[in-house]
């Protein structure tokens, strides 16, 4: 299977069908594609490759001239280039392979290697011996086609813990049995997208330029694809170091020792390359914050929804000496009133980083607002006061709770309703970042009336008041409620 011509990427056309496609039919139609049709983690690697593949077509764009003009550039450039590196799309064969590691052996003579289904990160496979088993009845393609986006995102995503220990060229591979994780897994790290309005325009949008890429990174940090400049062995410290430490050679990663059977069924799989993580080396589509004085990626949740974030999201970075900021590709001048962005990421558990929890996603479309100081500010201060009278309501249930003398208030169910209603008014909350002015009255602004309704919706539905006792209990926690919340108090001891 060569990934060039043989379809493998879900595709979303504009009339709502989804289609397999090559990587030569994926950018000949990109005009017309609407979309990726595949799952958060799954979009990020791909993007990674299809960005990867047009930034070495293009050999740039050089600066934001260039990258003003590039988008008719793409698709035949990248179709020369293409044809040009087609041997290292290879899926199987004895040749180059793509992703895989030449000259890779069992590091036992009785290892039969892991199953394949292993490099897809939402199955557990356990000692499931067949490759994806819900899809037996499909031919092959289907098969080899699902094995090379699994493979991609593998790579991109694998999480840190013990693995197997192979041959790599007569060498152990490194780590001794130990591997951490790959360049999109840490800290569950967001990863925010720029979308236009076709899969082209999406590409070009997140393009850098080696100007983005000299002024974030630093000099000889351009690179090239791992496929142009493959590592030959353990020693090839070279090639080792633009595949870990280059824009171009990161986005497509080597993270893992992979070989694949010739059926597909199974494959030897070891430690791969070496890539250090933030601060060493940030991530284009990653988010920097500040965190009591110290700078870290901006973490996803599976409790917190992505709007909360877009404050820290939506920062565009002014000077070099100014690291917290949001994606790289947010440089770019923006042209237009909304700003169409994808935010998504795997969520590690906190206990333990090599066990994955989920996976989550969303879309917006920002006004242009939220990328000025004052805008963003007042987005943020609406957020605040979601947060705060969140606290309040939750305050309010264990009061009910605990004048009923109950051991388990029911806080968590009330914290779910309360921010699924308030997600109902998010265009309320865009119109703080629109008209700052709204802050100056917030609680009786249209965002502050949708949050407190919601305070008193999640109060009321998690509380009941069929008898006497819950009655009072009930009033008890209502009066609590009904505080003046902190942020528009003008004397802390009012409500006394």
């Amino acid at each position: 299977m060569n990934l060039t011509l043989d379809p493998w990427i879900p595709a979303l056309r504009a009339d709502g069908r989804c289609d397999l496609l090559s990587l030569h039919q994926i950018f000949e139609e990109a005009h017309e594609l609407r979309d990726l049709a595949v799952k958060p983690h799954e979009r990020i690697a791909l993007m990674r490759l299809l960005l990867c593949i047009t930034h070495a077509a293009l050999d740039g764009p050089a600066n934001e001239d260039d990258w003003e003009t590039s988008e008719p550039l793409i698709q035949p450039r990248v179709r020369d280039y293409l044809t040009k590196w087609k041997p290292a799309f290879e899926l199987f064969g004895e040749g180059q392979r793509f992703l895989q590691f030449s000259g890779l052996r069992p590091g036992k003579d009785s290892d039969e290697g892991n199953a394949a289904t292993k490099l897809d990160l939402a199955l557990a496979t356990g000692n499931n011996s067949t490759l994806f088993d819900n899809l037996a009845g499909e031919d092959r393609i289907l098969k080899s086609a699902r094995l090379a986006l699994n493979l991609l995102t593998f790579q991109c995503f694998a999480p840190s813990g013990r693995i197997g220990v192979a041959k790599w060229n007569g060498a152990d591979t490194a780590g001794k049995g130990s591997s951490n994780h790959a360049p999109c897994t840490p800290s569950s790290m967001v990863h925010t997208l720029l979308i236009g309005c076709s899969l082209l325009s999406t590409l070009r949008l997140n393009l850098l330029t080696r100007e983005n890429v000299l002024d974030f990174h630093g000099a000889n940090r351009w690179g090239e694809p791992v496929w142009q400049k493959p590592v030959g062995s353990p020693g090839d410290k070279t090639a080792s170091d633009n595949a870990g430490m280059s824009y171009l050679g990161r986005l497509v990663p080597l993270s893992r020792a992979v070989r694949l059977a010739e059926d597909g069924l199974s494959t030897i799989l070891a430690n791969g390359l070496d890539y250090p993580i933030f601060p060493a080396f940030r991530e284009a589509t990653s988010t920097v914050i500040k965190r009591k004085d110290e700078l870290a990626l901006l973490p996803a949740s599976t409790t917190r929804s992505f709007w909360r974030q877009l404050a820290a999201i939506s920062v565009i970075r002014r000077s070099r000496t100014d690291m917290a900021c949001g994606p790289i590709a947010l440089i770019h001048p923006i042209t237009s009133s909304e700003v169409s962005i994808w935010v998504g990421a795997l969520v590690m558990n906190k206990k333990n980083i090599a066990k994955i929890e989920d996976v989550v996603e969303a879309t917006y479309s920002l006004p242009v607002d939220m990328f000025t100081d004052l805008g963003r500010t007042s987005y943020e201060k609406g957020v605040a006061y979601a947060e705060e009278l969140e606290g309040v309501m939750t305050q309010a249930v264990k009061t009910y709770a605990s004048t009923l003398r109950v051991a388990s208030p029911a806080s968590d169910r009330a914290r779910q309703r309360f921010w699924t209603r308030v997600e109902q008014h998010l265009a309320t909350l865009f119109d703080l970042a629109r008209n700052p002015n709204l802050i100056a009255d917030l609680p009786n602004c249209g965002w502050g009336r949708a949050v407190q309704a919601a305070a008193y919706d999640a109060y009321e539905r998690s509380c009941s008041r069929q008898t006497p006792r819950q009655i009072q209990a009930y009033a008890l926690g209502l009066r609590r409620l009904s505080l003046t919340s902190k942020s528009t108090q003008p004397n802390p001891t009012s409500h006394e």
